[in-house]
């Protein structure tokens, strides 16, 4: 029996000239052992996952609407401070994804003044260490790192009124989800595969977490844009996109534009942000110093030629 091609397979025109370009896709789960990775249902699995990023999408715009107290700047100090939080207490990057989550979309449809963000932010951070971590830590040791600025009962109350306005729907595809089956993607169809390319996918996409404009991106075009730029950081000799990536990505050279060139422009750090807690956190040797890697040649070529 022929098995039919999966829905982000790239369609076949009648001349077969993408019989090619197909051929050339390396299949990334057919030789997965581990069971906890059900290989057998991935194609199935991302296809959910990618209607669920667009059904729980926080808004855009928010600053704009609903906020009147605070801005992208303070959202932006909040989360950096956020990832100081997370080294300290040895947190997994998924619960920093997922606490930026939570605040932006609570934040989407709630005003919040500028005191009471810190208290949002911590109260989103223990929220998501409850869903992800194995040992999250104690909702006193939140209190404890804002100097203990708020009581135990002021993160009891908010973290009610956030989880009842979510509805308790923690499970949400953030950039994370998706970087981890493109990074799988860049290296399966690379000869060697590199660490230091899934470090700094991580560092670029973990750059737009502080800032508000990446909003208007979507987590899974923010991931394969973030592999586009770590492939392109490590190696200009080669095109760092292929028909594998395209494939499990969903997105061809075209689409991501717009949000490589803004990522370039945080590596490069053009706008001379102060905020540092994840340069710091990626210039470190267990990450191998990503922080610090550039290319000499702007990734502009690429969408010029």
């Amino acid at each position: 029996m022929v098995e039919s091609l999966d829905a982000s397979a790239p369609k076949l025109k009648e001349d077969g000239s993408d019989v090619a370009d197909y051929l050339q896709i390396v299949d990334i789960d057919s030789n997965v052992q581990d069971p906890q990775f059900c290989s057998l249902y991935d194609a199935t699995i991302y296809d959910s996952i990618h209607v669920a990023e667009l059904e729980q999408r926080p808004s855009t715009s928010y600053m704009v609407q609903v906020q009147r107290d605070i801005d992208p700047n303070m959202r932006g100090i909040l989360i950096d401070w956020l990832v100081e939080v997370s080294e300290e207490y040895k947190l997994t990057s998924d619960t920093l994804y997922l606490t930026v989550n939570l605040i932006d979309r609570f934040m989407s449809h709630n005003y919040i003044e500028k005191q009471r963000l810190q208290l949002l932010g911590v109260t989103c951070m223990l929220i998501a260490s409850k869903y992800e971590e194995i040992c999250a830590p104690r909702l006193e040791e939140f209190c404890f790192i804002t100097d203990n600025t708020y009581t135990r009962l002021e993160v009891l109350s908010m973290e009610i009124q956030v989880l009842k306005f979510l509805h308790f729907r923690l499970s949400v595809p953030t950039t994370k989800t998706f970087l981890r089956r493109f990074i799988h993607a860049a290296q399966a169809s690379d000869k060697v595969p590199l660490i230091e390319m899934e470090f700094l996918a991580n560092y670029f996409a973990e750059l737009t977490l502080t800032e508000y404009t990446f909003l208007r991106f979507l987590p899974s075009l923010i991931a394969a844009s973030a592999v586009f730029l770590a492939r392109w950081t490590l190696d200009q000799s080669n095109h760092p996109w292929n028909p594998t990536l395209q494939h499990y990505t969903r997105y061809e050279t075209c689409a991501l534009k717009n949000a490589v060139l803004a990522m370039e422009d945080l590596q490069l750090n053009t706008s001379g942000s102060t905020l540092i807690a994840i340069r710091t956190k990626y210039n470190q040797q267990k990450f191998k110093r990503v922080a610090t890697l550039t290319s000499p040649e702007r990734v502009t070529t690429l969408f010029s030629r």
